[in-house]
């Protein structure tokens, strides 16, 4: 031990004690000293114990190493948020879903055809949007590469198909009517390489199809596979006017159906008859999503029902609200008997209603909702 430098130590260890009477005086300096030197020091940190659980102190999840070639997108968002990649987007049926596919160095222009690989095997589709940049971070990458930009073979393949299709919906039903099944054909589609046919079909219940399958791939000698659809997708593929007198919205223009629930319509303020808020597949319309933002808008401007407001004529209750003019028939608290129609500009929110809606209301149209 070096002496010099350890002085404090020196002194305090090995020198010899005072006198006894400066004993008292000495140890309580020495209380001090030590406490002064643990008010210096870093707090210790005790090691967790060893938890064989796989979990650590205090049952966290022990950290996991990042495996950079295992990353997830939002991993990879994290890591580098300003890359981004070419995409085009094909779409395979006339109002189907958008698939992104990596256009390979080819540049191309919306309305043409690619050949594409799919999770179902060989594709043609229309281009519905042309090359452009995205954000990595929202693809699920990786994405495919296109396999060819379509030529006249590849379109005049399309067209046998489409030909072949009707033939095949014909012997489709055909078969179905042999085997006596309680189901309703809908759909065929063939992929573009032939390795494969799809049959749609919707039925009430559960079917044993499997002699069916048989009976279809002796005749076609491919692979075959049937889907069982809801009564939303029949209308998709089969097309109609709805109660407005327009195409239906599914195969017209919406790509993807989305969930409607019995609030939007409350919201809206539309009768809960189910003739008047359903469409023909006898599901919630679809306009009640896709115009839902522009309620919810005029919703945060407009005095609900039950609403205690103030206006010129003294204080009152609204009583009926028109979200779209946004007129509201007011019932006074000095004259409850003659409602008055204002603007909602007119009057002053003291107290904002609530719109509910209850469990025996939910309960009778939760059909509605189901896809």
């Amino acid at each position: 031990m070096d002496i010099n430098n350890n002085s404090d130590y020196f002194t305090e260890k090995i020198a010899p004690k005072k006198p006894a009477a400066d004993n008292g005086a000495q140890d309580k300096q020495e209380k001090q000293d030590r406490q002064d030197k643990a008010a210096q020091k870093p707090p210790r940190r005790d090691k967790p114990r060893r938890d064989r659980s796989g979990q650590g102190q205090q049952g966290q999840p022990k950290p996991q190493k990042i495996n950079p070639n295992n990353q997830s997108v939002a991993d990879a968002a994290q890591t580098d948020s300003g890359a981004r990649v070419e995409i085009i987007g094909i779409r395979f049926k006339d109002v189907g879903k958008v698939y992104y596919f990596s256009p390979n160095g080819v540049r191309f222009r919306q309305g043409e055809m690619a050949v594409v690989e799919t999770a179902r095997g060989v594709e043609c589709g229309e281009i519905v949007l042309a090359n452009r940049s995205y954000p990595e971070s929202a693809l699920v990458s990786p994405l495919k590469s296109i396999i060819r930009k379509a030529d006249e073979n590849d379109i005049k393949q399309l067209e046998l198909n489409e030909k072949k299709e009707k033939e095949i919906m014909r012997v489709f039903s055909e078969k179905i009517e042999q085997h006596k099944l309680d189901m309703k054909p809908i759909d065929v589609d063939c992929t573009f390489d032939g390795s494969k046919i799809l049959f749609y079909f919707t039925s009430d219940g559960r079917v044993d199809f499997r002699e069916l399958v048989k009976d279809l791939a002796a005749v076609y000698r491919t692979r075959i596979e049937l889907r069982q659809i809801g009564v939303r997708d029949e209308a998709k593929m089969l097309g109609g006017l709805g109660i407005c007198g327009r195409p239906f919205c599914c195969s017209s223009f919406l790509g993807e159906f989305q969930p409607v629930s019995i609030k939007m319509a409350k919201e809206q303020s539309l009768s809960l008859n189910p003739t008047k808020i359903s469409g023909t597949c006898g599901r919630l319309m679809c306009c009640l999503k896709y115009e839902q933002d522009c309620y919810e808008e005029f919703l945060r401007t407009t005095p609900k029902v039950g609403a205690y407001v103030e206006t010129a004529e003294g204080r009152g209750v609204v009583d009926e609200v028109n979200l779209l003019t946004g007129m509201l028939k007011i019932k006074l608290d000095k004259k409850p008997d003659v409602p008055m129609t204002v603007n909602k500009s007119e009057v002053k929110l003291i107290k904002d209603g609530q719109i509910r809606v209850n469990k025996d209301e939910i309960k009778a149209l939760k059909k509605l909702e189901e896809n």
